[in-house]
């Protein structure tokens, strides 16, 4: 269940590997092709790599758009790489009905220092560096009811690489990451909890969200994915009876360029919380790792 491929090449040294490519998620052309190149990296973060090279992968109308449009998102995705230290090497274009733009990212990594998201142990805390939320407002988006400025907020958040945060946990010392994407919170939280044999306790409270998501949530705003989701996800979550059916699929909301899921020793958070801020990353403790041998995701207020 790891974020990205690891070849080895020697004891000391391997490469990590990822792809990934959707639609627009924003009207901007460039914001996409920046949040799409984000997105794409964070597996290498999440994981403790570093990124070296990058391959554009691109459908697109060429019949019925502008170039013009085709240049904006590859700028857009040249800019990010460039801000995260990697170079976008070359890549391959279809002709397609429906734009879509993504990377394949090659970095390196240390294969003694990797970070998985299968060794989280009983006792660790939760810290998450990146707010919910983001599909239900893209939805919104979508649907033109998301005001402007959820609408630049959102993207902002998209479009912030996951590099800070890769780097607060390899100067601390975790024990297990995965990035939020599709799954959601709780979906990926659920591939921890399954590849490492605990349980654990999410407080609602202290999970950070975007602040117009609750209310568009409300008004029946939310992804398909976010729904399959929590449906998929029944067996494995116990909801305390007090958590809100917007609240449970704010939390397993279909997230694009979502932030790290850390877990991180009793003895180690604070100094993990430390040096996030510093490298200018809001985290939040959002629970604990508990032990339970069915691996559930308790969830309470």
């Amino acid at each position: 269940m790891d974020d990205a491929a690891i070849y080895r090449l020697s004891d000391d040294l391997a490469l990590v590997l990822t792809v990934d490519f959707f639609p627009p998620v924003v009207d901007d052309p460039y914001s996409f092709g920046a949040i799409a190149a984000a997105n794409a990296v964070s597996d290498i973060y999440a994981m403790g790599g570093r990124p070296m090279a990058g391959l554009n992968i691109v459908c697109f109308p060429a019949q019925r758009l502008p170039q013009s449009i085709l240049t904006e998102i590859l700028r857009g995705g040249y800019d990010k790489a460039a801000e995260a230290g990697f170079s976008i090497v070359g890549g391959h274009t279809l002709d397609e009905d429906e734009p879509k733009y993504g990377l394949a990212v090659i970095g390196t990594i240390n294969p003694k220092n990797r970070v998985t998201n299968a060794n989280a142990q009983v006792g660790d805390y939760l810290v998450l560096t990146k707010p919910l939320g983001i599909g239900i407002i893209t939805t919104a988006h979508k649907a033109g009811v998301a005001s402007a400025d959820t609408v630049q907020r959102v993207v902002s958040v998209m479009s912030t690489l996951n590099k800070g945060a890769s780097e607060a946990m390899l100067e601390v010392g975790v024990n297990a990451c995965t990035d939020i994407t599709g799954y959601g919170l709780l979906g990926h939280l659920r591939e921890i909890t399954q590849a490492s044999g605990v349980g654990a306790q999410v407080v609602l409270s202290q999970v950070p969200v975007l602040e117009e998501a609750w209310a568009l949530v409300s008004e029946g705003l939310a992804p398909g994915g976010t729904y399959k989701n929590r449906s998929y996800l029944e067996e494995a979550i116990i909801w305390d009876p007090q958590i809100s059916d917007e609240a449970q699929l704010v939390l397993c909301d279909a997230q694009t360029s979502g932030g790290l899921l850390i877990a991180v020793s009793a003895t180690k958070v604070q100094d993990l919380l430390t040096s996030l801020q510093q490298k200018g990353v809001t985290p939040a403790v959002i629970g604990e790792i508990v032990a339970d041998d069915l691996a559930k995701i308790r969830v309470v207020p």
